[in-house]
């Protein structure tokens, strides 16, 4: 969280709530967007000087404006110029499939169902976002930066759309339909 928080801070300043907003825009697939992962990692870069914030007022409300600082900056830069982590595929929703057969016959449908419904949400934002791209309007300095943000936005929509045709295989294969 704290590379994607310096990440977009490098992009431009923003409070706690455009953060919130810009990572439920397609980044939330990466990292939790609640206001508490976000605070946690905002207190984190601010006690290693990564980041700083300026208060200000609006509408008689106060604000907080984070940026990255020049160490934060190098600090990011460090991160993204590193090599890739050695992850390996795992799903914490696969351990419920493969218990499945202990749940109630009655509660399976239903909950892969909701599953399904909550996996077209998130591919409609990524998908949105993903056809939009072609009407924005990019500076060349930061084209390339750009390209790389629509290229993890179409993997997490790519992904998304495997996991919905499989769970819809899974829910014909449970009806006793022909797969």
């Amino acid at each position: 969280m704290d590379n994607i928080i310096l990440g977009l801070l490098i992009l431009e300043s923003r409070t706690i709530y455009q953060l919130r907003d810009r990572i439920n825009k397609g980044l939330n697939l990466m990292y939790s967007s609640s206001l508490g992962s976000i605070q946690a990692a905002l207190k984190k870069l601010l006690n290693n000087d990564y980041i700083t914030f300026e208060e200000t007022v609006e509408n008689g409300k106060y604000k907080k404006v984070y940026s990255a600082t020049e160490s934060g900056k190098q600090a990011f830069f460090k991160w993204v110029n590193a090599p890739m982590e050695k992850q390996s595929a795992k799903n914490p929703e696969l351990a419920k499939i493969y218990f499945m057969g202990f749940s109630d016959k009655q509660n399976r449908e239903g909950n892969i169902r909701e599953h399904l419904s909550y996996l077209k949400e998130q591919y409609n934002v990524l998908n949105e976002i993903c056809q939009s791209a072609d009407h924005i309007d990019i500076p060349q300095n930061q084209k390339d930066i750009f390209n790389y943000q629509l290229l993890s936005a179409l993997y997490g929509r790519d992904f998304i759309k495997f996991n919905i045709d499989w769970y819809e295989k899974l829910l014909k294969r449970m009806r006793g339909q022909e797969i």
